[in-house]
């Protein structure tokens, strides 16, 4: 069972919830000094890692689509990807870390947990059981080496 919709889009759902608690039920508000400059250093991680794979995607031509991980060409373990096996999709939770931190507001942390668990369950385990059918030894080799998120 693969994800139906695209995980950025996925990701600006989960942002507009996380904004709509922020409004309605924003429990424990915060701020503190430095709280916007911390959001915008989370977003630019976020599109640097999502770019790095992208990237190395890119570079040996397999593709990015994550809807159809079996039509991936090639088992991608260099660059960004010899520390995390979705920088793309961490790239997307750092998106919402810094939107949570930017919206000052407890509640809306709610929806990072929810993002998370919900591209475990249908995005990510699903598309690790096609690439070990896809690539065996290898993939499960890399999978002991290197983690799932960071």
């Amino acid at each position: 069972m693969y994800l139906k919709l695209p995980p950025p889009l996925l990701m600006i759902i989960a942002f507009g919830c996380m904004y709509l608690l922020a409004q309605h039920w924003p429990l424990w508000g915060f701020s503190f000094w430095g709280q916007q400059a911390v959001a915008l250093v989370l977003c630019l991680l976020g599109a640097l890692l999502g770019l790095s794979g992208v990237l190395s995607f890119s570079r040996v031509r397999t593709t990015v689509n994550p809807h159809k991980p079996k039509n991936a060409s090639s088992l991608v373990t260099s660059g960004i990807y010899q520390y995390s096996r979705n920088p793309m999709y961490l790239g997307l939770v750092l998106f919402l870390t810094a939107a949570w931190f930017y919206l000052g507001a407890l509640s809306p942390a709610v929806m990072i947990i929810i993002f998370v668990s919900y591209m475990n369950h249908f995005q990510i385990e699903p598309e690790e059981e096609a690439l070990k059918l896809k690539f065996g030894e290898a993939f499960s080799d890399y999978c002991q080496q290197v983690r799932r998120w960071c």
